[in-house]
């Protein structure tokens, strides 16, 4: 018989980024708590050991992926590489936890602010013609 208190993954996506909403005190899945998430990314940056940085960036990708949710209308789901990530207009794939390890990483130059704010231009430009021949 199924244990009935088991959440699935879509459940526990939603309730760590709730968390990381009240624990970062942020009003809602927006692109003002996108934000203060990248600002808080920055305050993180060479703070975190190697055995919490997992953990963190599961968390705050959850965060992330929740706002591209209710922002974009995006949706969670598994791309073709196995990886968990957020589909958005049956085109793109972002794998919000590879885009707030690469902040940690990298800086302000790999910020999920600026990547959140790309989004709606990703959006309008249209997809590329492919080619039904071989040159």
């Amino acid at each position: 018989m199924p244990d009935d208190t088991s959440q699935s993954p879509l459940d526990s996506i939603n309730a760590a980024a709730e968390q990381v909403r009240q624990q970062l005190h942020l009003k809602a899945f927006d692109a003002e708590g996108v934000a203060h998430l990248a600002n808080f990314i920055q305050a993180q940056r060479g703070e975190l050991g190697p055995a919490e940085r997992p953990g963190v960036i599961m968390a705050l990708g959850c965060f992330l992926g929740q706002c591209l949710v209710q922002v974009y209308r995006g949706e969670w789901g598994t791309g073709k590489d196995g990886t968990t990530g957020i589909g958005l207009a049956n085109r793109f794939f972002f794998n919000p936890f590879h885009l707030v390890d690469a902040q940690l990483n990298e800086g302000e130059s790999a910020s999920v602010a600026a990547f959140f704010a790309s989004v709606p231009q990703r959006l309008k430009t249209p997809p590329a013609v492919r080619k039904g021949w071989i040159s």
